[in-house]
């Protein structure tokens, strides 16, 4: 079990496979962590491995996890991209694919926002994202599956810290996908694929907000996690959609 260290944040990951690089990222909200994949929709790292080289990781503080960190009070979204990126220049990797399963599809918009020549394609998997009939929900997410456990590990965290981070990840922008505005996807011409779902925390809306704003978006049928032959066909796409945005000078080795 490889660490990353900068600094006072210490990120565990791991690979598996070969090939162009993909950063997947598991669900769970603040506690997404690599023991979540055997139960994801489907296991990224297990699907691709034999067309990727796939690199996924434990979150920041997430409770089950083996990665720590401050709690970034200020500008949490783009701690997470810091942690993320600063894995990938630790590996060598300039560009790569990202996939984001959850609070990974907040992840993949600050990554999109913060290093647009470095992510060659993103997917968004279940997107997390505001739901207008529930503005709470994201909030009330981390407050009952995050914050008891967290704060048991690590008491000289104050509970006013952890009020002001989750008001500053869920509620300074509280529209879309928290972590970019609309404007941004709009602009934004990275090739996305989207994977929709229909629950509280991951909002139909917000996935077909961004497949229909981002000038270069796919989205997949709807539901697609059912029957099994339909989900099969689903992530064959992922794997197509990739594949058919490798650069060309990696396409041609």
């Amino acid at each position: 079990m490889p660490f990353y260290q900068k600094g006072d944040v210490r990120i565990r990951y791991e690979e598996t496979g070969s090939g162009f690089p993909l950063l997947v990222t598991p669900g769970g909200g603040l506690n997404s962590r690599v023991s979540n994949w055997p139960t994801a929709v489907f296991n990224a790292t297990e699907v691709f491995k034999n067309d990727f080289r796939c690199i996924t990781m434990d979150q920041r503080n997430a409770n089950g996890g083996e990665s720590t960190g401050p709690v970034p009070v200020d500008n949490p979204w783009d701690a997470f991209a810091d942690d993320q990126l600063g894995l990938m220049d630790h590996l060598g990797i300039r560009e790569f694919f990202y996939m984001g399963y959850c609070i990974g599809g907040c992840f993949a918009g600050k990554l999109l926002q913060r290093a647009p020549a470095r992510v060659i394609a993103a997917v968004f998997c279940q997107s997390v994202g505001h739901l207008p009939d529930d503005p709470t929900v994201m909030y009330r997410h981390g407050k009952e599956n995050w914050v008891h456990d967290f704060m048991r590990r690590r008491p000289g965290v104050s509970i006013d810290t952890i009020e002001t981070y989750l008001h500053n990840l869920y509620a300074v922008q509280p529209d879309f996908l928290y972590s970019v505005s609309r404007d941004f996807i709009k602009n934004c011409r990275t090739p996305m694929l989207v994977l929709p779902d229909d629950v509280p925390a991951h909002p139909l809306q917000t996935s077909i907000d961004i497949a229909s704003l981002a000038p270069n978006a796919e989205i997949t049928v709807f539901p697609w996690k059912e029957p099994a032959e339909l989900k099969e066909r689903t992530i064959d796409r992922v794997r197509g959609f990739l594949r058919a945005h490798m650069p060309m000078r990696v396409a041609a080795q």
